[in-house]
């Protein structure tokens, strides 16, 4: 009974395919977890580009996503969901609703007998001081109270024309930087001196699907990648651990170590 991992499916913005396909894939590949007797399914953060619940409204859409998910619930098989930076206003929506487990910071899980920690990966590690000083903002009860206040409509328009912004201007990130330079490589080495029974370490953020072995030579940080443009997600059993592409049959593009 395997377990599966992905993360970054931005629900909400067009990439390779539109945002109402992608969700249709990601459904599918749901349907396919399913299928293959899910242990358990984990998805670590950023499921939509934007996200914000107000009193009594949600952001329209997604309606094939969520409604999975509250099937899988029902059907017994637990589903994980991390909040991500674009969807960081998660409250209680999905727990009711959809039936789902919510975590707002990186966890430790037990797996087929090994410790496993698990999280969406933005704001760890040294480095990128800007964005912790404005997640400490955009996490303050003021804030969210404040936006709150906004109408949905005008909400929504703004926060997903920011959104493209800040990718447009940052463009692809496809190439492994060395662990020197990969916030969360230093961050799971971190974990690891205190938790050295660590034997992975799954990340999303990073968009680029990574498979690293730590300096301890056994424990692996691995970055799931995204699914805007690669699809590519993690299925972990009692024998194995594996990165994969859910449109073909070959193996995840895992980044070679330099």
């Amino acid at each position: 009974m395997p377990v599966f991992f992905a993360s970054d499916f931005h629900l909400g913005v067009d990439a390779r395919h539109s945002s109402r396909e992608r969700e249709r894939q990601i459904v599918r590949w749901l349907e396919y977890c399913e299928a293959e007797g899910a242990e358990a399914i984990y998805l670590v953060g950023d499921l939509f580009d934007f996200w914000f619940e107000w009193r009594r409204a949600v952001p329209r859409g997604f309606v094939r996503f969520l409604g999975k998910l509250a099937e899988l619930t029902d059907r017994g098989i637990p589903v994980h969901v991390f909040t991500g930076n674009h969807d960081m206003w998660m409250h209680d929506y999905l727990q009711e609703e959809a039936g789902v487990r919510l975590y707002r910071e990186p966890v430790v899980h037990t797996l087929y007998g090994k410790r496993v920690l698990i999280g969406h990966g933005d704001g760890l590690g040294p480095g990128d001081r800007g964005y912790k000083r404005l997640k400490k903002v955009i996490n303050a009860r003021w804030a969210k109270w404040m936006y709150a206040r906004l109408h949905p409509n005008l909400a929504m328009f703004l926060a997903l024309y920011f959104s493209h912004q800040s990718r447009e201007s940052q463009g692809p990130e496809d190439v492994f930087l060395g662990p020197g330079e990969e916030w969360l490589v230093a961050y799971s080495e971190r974990k690891l001196a205190a938790d050295p029974e660590l034997a992975y370490c799954i990340f999303g953020h990073r968009h680029l699907p990574i498979d690293y072995t730590l300096t301890n030579g056994r424990t692996r940080y691995l970055n799931l990648g995204e699914w805007l443009y690669t699809c590519t997600y993690a299925r972990m059993d009692a024998h194995q651990t594996t990165l994969l592409r859910w449109d073909s049959t070959a193996p995840a593009p895992a980044q070679p170590q330099p």
